[in-house]
């Protein structure tokens, strides 16, 4: 069979794609990618590096010529989000993401595609590989951990790189130059619930809510797309007030930077009848409300085997309270930069069991203060349901500078080449830049990639003529890297 993959251009970026996607690669799980990178990069005869964290650095001389321009550093993220659809069977431990071309788009089969930040790999790779690409002197930057803490970045030492100017290859419309991005925080609500014992004359059922597109939790928060949790909770919050049933098991998302595409809860029910006209009644109007946002969200009941253990009334109108308490979505717009998210939250997951509850969130901001003043309205309706709160893994945003030069080149190379002005802008989802800046303060960055839709949702896909354009736009950018001073 053919790989259709042979056909596409620029052929280099499908080939090395095609590679890096056979490499199982999740986030914190990166091993075996990195060690695949260091042997690519020697295989090359570049000077390789890997560091105590899995970072790989590979150096390439700069082509005759271009020895007195700046010193650039290409950077991507090694790591991918794995997500797939509940009724697609694949081991993301064992096997490689397998793909498939539909028209302009590359994607995955019911899972996450990985260009997040494959692509970006990829593009460093070619480049890397080249014989004929003209460019400055390079370092390659290839990090890990980026989707789910940011670690590679955060362990830098001083001194790993080297470079006047990083290119960030990490954002995904093929329009847009960006110069800042949000920071974020990870916040934790834990609590343990004395199990109570289930009446086994009630019947036991599955509500089962899917079909919602989901998707990044930093670019797409803006869309307003609906959160399976957040929905559940309503749904269960408003049958709850005239039926009696019992939580037995809740559970909706898994990763923090996703919107939680599906929720399922499992309910020992006093009266099926009753609850199911009620549920009936409560789902019309939620598929109603949301019909033009969420098309395919679906909302299905059936019948579950019989468990003895389930929630006590009292600690399941609290946790539907502390649910429907805690915001989710924007908070607020920047008020300097149009159509930009200032600050969010992503209830991303929910996790109900055996007398366990945990609640994980993601909140972001480009604002400091604002982030710490979401973060304390989570932590205290947490706080209030009676919820232990962690928060960890804080990062710094990237703060927009215009003026820069590798700006002003960019700019001037997408009007030459594309006969149109770029979008030069800042971002709500978290990119490296901001921590390696922190590193490197004196560093000029900018980040830039092709067109990608549904990034860390299985229906991620990438466009494979903005893919050429983004390559086209990248070779030229190296080849007019301003001078040193």
């Amino acid at each position: 069979m053919n790989n259709p993959f042979q056909y596409l251009e620029p052929k280099e970026i499908w080939a090395h794609f095609d590679f890096i996607n056979s490499i199982p690669r999740a986030s914190k799980k990166e091993k075996a990618i990195s060690h695949a990178m260091i042997a690519f990069g020697r295989h090359l005869g570049l000077e390789t590096h890997q560091d105590t964290s899995l970072n790989v650095l590979i150096k390439k001389p700069a082509t005759i010529g271009l020895e007195n321009r700046k010193k650039v550093t290409l950077q991507s993220h090694l790591d991918m989000v794995h997500q797939k659809n509940n009724n697609t069977a694949f081991d993301f431990n064992k096997q490689g993401i397998q793909m498939y071309v539909d028209g302009d788009w590359v994607k995955a089969k019911g899972t996450t595609l990985g260009a997040d930040n494959g692509i970006g790999v990829a593009a460093i790779m070619s480049i890397l590989a080249s014989k004929t690409i003209e460019h400055p002197e390079l370092e390659a930057l290839f990090t890990i951990d980026e989707e789910t803490g940011m670690t590679g970045a955060f362990e830098l030492q001083p001194g790993y790189i080297s470079g006047d100017i990083l290119l960030n290859l990490d954002t995904e419309e093929d329009d847009e130059i960006t110069i800042g991005c949000a920071g974020g925080i990870d916040i934790t609500g834990t609590k343990k619930y004395i199990p109570n014992h289930t009446n086994m004359r009630h019947s036991f059922y599955k509500i089962v809510l899917n079909g919602l597109k989901g998707g990044h939790s930093g670019m797409d928060i803006i869309k307003g797309l609906g959160n399976a949790n957040k929905l559940m909770t309503r749904l269960l919050y408003e049958i709850n007030k005239t039926e009696i049933f019992q939580i037995i098991s809740l559970n909706g998302g898994n990763l923090r930077n996703a919107i939680p595409r599906e929720s399922e809860c499992v309910l020992a029910i006093e009266n099926p009848v009753e609850f199911k006209q009620k549920l009936k009644k409560v789902s019309e109007v939620i598929l109603t409300e949301w019909h033009t946002k969420e098309p395919n969200m679906n909302i299905d009941v059936t019948k579950s085997k019989i468990t003895k253990t389930g929630m006590s009334p009292q600690d399941q109108t609290v946790l539907l309270q502390t649910i429907y308490a805690c915001h989710d979505g924007v908070f607020t717009m920047d008020p300097n930069i149009g159509d930009l998210v200032a600050t969010s939250n992503n209830i991303a997951s929910v996790n109900v069991a055996h007398g366990n509850i945990t609640i994980a969130c993601l909140t972001r901001s480009s604002i400091e203060s604002e982030k710490e003043d979401l973060t304390n309205m989570i932590t205290s309706s947490l706080k209030l349901g009676g919820f232990d709160v962690t928060t960890t893994g804080s990062y710094p945003g990237w703060h927009p500078d215009p003026n820069t030069s590798i700006i002003k080149t960019m700019e001037n190379l997408y009007h030459e080449l594309f006969d149109s002005k770029p979008n030069i802008n800042a971002c709500h989802a978290g990119l490296e830049c901001g921590i390696i800046g922190k590193h490197y303060p004196k560093m000029e960055m900018v980040s830039f990639g092709p067109t990608i839709r549904g990034a860390h949702s299985p229906d991620e896909r990438v466009s494979i003529s903005s893919t050429l354009k983004f390559w086209k736009f990248l070779t030229s950018i190296l080849k007019n890297i301003p001078h040193k001073k």
